[in-house]
């Protein structure tokens, strides 16, 4: 079944035309199985023979004193200051649009390290297909600039553990140390309806049978 699934949305990629914008989004909740799905993606178009760029937004987090301004627990703080939004669409994903330069940077900031990344921009061939996974990625700043969009659906109770056996954080959904994570994600839920702006969506409970809604 991930297999079929994964044909059918890389289908769905070849099928747009070659010479223009070729952004691809992969989104959803932290512990969908965004990054292997994305990984995954990209190694079966690059089979097929087209040039693929990965990219991550986690590549375009906000120094720590700027995510944590409104406090470690702030749902809200955790929606509006996680990323640098205008930084990712100067760099990466306006290069891959219509017109662009194709030169691009894929990362700014480690997140893990709390240092910025110095990459030198590199140019992607003119007919790549860019594939960038992350969280809030159908947030209004950043909706016009999908080509093509999925949004794996999975619930707290299996994504917040799933993330846990990873080494991030409690595995219950009703922690504490969630209560940022958990609420900025309903958030994004009842201010973008994430799932209704995406091009398919997809259950990713089963990772080995995800299924396409």
């Amino acid at each position: 079944m991930r297999t079929a699934v994964l044909d059918t949305v890389a289908d769905a990629i070849d099928a747009l035309p070659a010479h223009e914008a070729r952004r691809v989004a992969v989104d959803g909740v932290d512990g969908a199985g965004k990054t292997h799905f994305a990984d995954e993606l990209a190694t079966l178009l690059r089979d097929r023979g087209t040039a693929v760029v990965r990219a991550s937004v986690d590549g375009f987090h906000q120094p720590r004193a700027e995510r944590y301004r409104r406090g470690p627990r702030s749902p809200e703080g955790f929606y509006l200051d996680t990323f640098d939004y205008p930084a990712l669409r100067r760099l990466l994903l306006d290069p891959f649009g219509p017109g662009g330069s194709r030169t691009y940077v894929s990362a700014i900031y480690d997140w893990q390290t709390e240092r910025p990344v110095d990459l030198l921009p590199a140019t992607a061939a003119p007919d790549a297909v860019l594939v960038v996974d992350g969280i809030f990625i159908h947030r209004d700043e950043l909706r016009g600039y999908w080509d093509y969009s999925v949004w794996l659906d999975v619930p707290f109770d299996v994504s917040i553990p799933r993330g846990a056996a990873r080494g991030y954080g409690d595995p219950d959904p009703a922690a504490p140390s969630n209560h940022r994570y958990v609420e900025g994600q309903r958030r994004y839920f009842a201010t973008c309806a994430p799932w209704s702006r995406a091009s398919v969506v997809i259950d990713n409970t089963d990772l080995a049978n995800p299924v396409i809604r």
